[in-house]
Parts: structure tokens; sequence; C-alpha cells
């Protein structure tokens, strides 16, 4: 197998394990689980990921974090509302693909108590992924004229609402909590940004 066959092969394992926690959670997903839901062999599964569930869950939430965080930069080159729709997008498109089955990877590890040390890692980066996209918000935000303040606190305000209506959507089996908290967000951020 040649090395770019061997990076395809891994970066599928990592994408399978992120969609695994979005099914599954932390506890549900494991490396049998991952080879089967990946459709590859346990043993090529152990030699890529040697530190084991804590390595692959960890270079899951950062693989979903890098991607979701591209993708709301780019958004956000639009202004913040055009971010926030992008970011809405994003999660949309999720649950409807996965017929409300799937949420979000990075929430799933910071809902669960980790078990040890080990998996303190997973929510650690947890942590700085939502810290991203909080920032991200927070500098288009502040490009606006809206106050440092503000801007971190609508960020915060974004990020928490969405994240909760990935969860009542899958819930409910709708996205009309998305479209929701989509118009509410989107006067807020419109409001902060013509007062200051």
């Amino acid at each position: 197998m040649s090395q770019s066959d061997k990076k395809v092969a891994r970066a599928r394992l990592v994408a399978g394990a992120a969609d695994l926690l979005s099914r599954k959670g932390m506890n549900g997903t494991s490396i049998r689980e991952l080879a089967k839901h990946s459709r590859a062999p346990l043993g090529s599964t152990y030699h890529y990921f040697p530190g084991g569930k804590q390595q692959v869950i960890t270079e899951a939430i950062q693989f979903i974090g890098d991607k979701v965080s591209a993708g709301l930069a780019h958004s956000l080159k639009a202004g913040p509302v055009s971010g926030l729709r992008g970011f809405l997008a994003i999660w949309r498109e999720e649950v409807v693909r996965s017929e409300f089955r799937a949420g979000c990877p990075v929430l799933s590890v910071a809902v669960e108590e980790p078990a040890g040390e080990d998996e303190m890692a997973a929510l650690l980066v947890a942590n700085a992924v939502f810290n991203d996209w909080m920032h991200l918000m927070a500098a288009a935000l502040r490009e606006e004229g809206v106050s440092k303040a503000q801007a971190e606190q609508i960020a915060t305000l974004v990020v928490a609402s969405v994240e909760g209506t990935i969860a009542l959507c899958r819930a409910q089996r709708s996205v009309k909590p998305l479209d929701q908290v989509s118009r509410q967000l989107e006067k807020l951020i419109k409001n902060a940004i013509r007062k200051d």
C-alpha cells in the first residue's frame, strides 16, 4: 500500500470515528465498532491508532472541528449573519443527511463524563474546538463594530444555541428548531451591529 493509500485509509477511519461519535457518543464508540463501521480490518485500525480509542476520538474531534471552522470562516467572509447561516447550514445538512440520527460529535464528547485521564484529552480538544468557533464568530462581530464583550457573549450564545438546537432536531425529528433559532439569532446579530 502506498503512502497516499495509507493516508486515505487513515483519513477514512478518522471521518468514520467522527460519524460514530455523532451517532453513538464517546461511550458507544470503540475501535472494534469503528473498524466495522468503516469496513476496515481491525488490525489496521490499531496500526493507524496505536493510542487506541482515545487517539482516534481526539483526532476525530479535531477533524470535525477543523472542517466546521473552515466552513464557518468561509461563510463569515460575507459578515456575521452569513456566517451564522453557514454554521446552521452545516448542521442542518448533517441532521437531515443522517435522518436525524446524527448530531455534533464535539457535543457528544463534551456531554459525557470522562472515564479517566485518557478521556480528558478528548474533552480538552472539544473545548478548543468550541472556543475556535466562538472566536471566529466574535472576530466577525468585532469587524462590524460590536464591542469585544458583546461580541464574545453573542458568539457564545450562537455556538451554545446551535449545539442545543441540534439535540432538539434529533429529538423532534425536525429542522423546525434550527429555523426558529436561526431567526432569533439573526435578529440579535443585526441589532448588535446596528447599535454599535
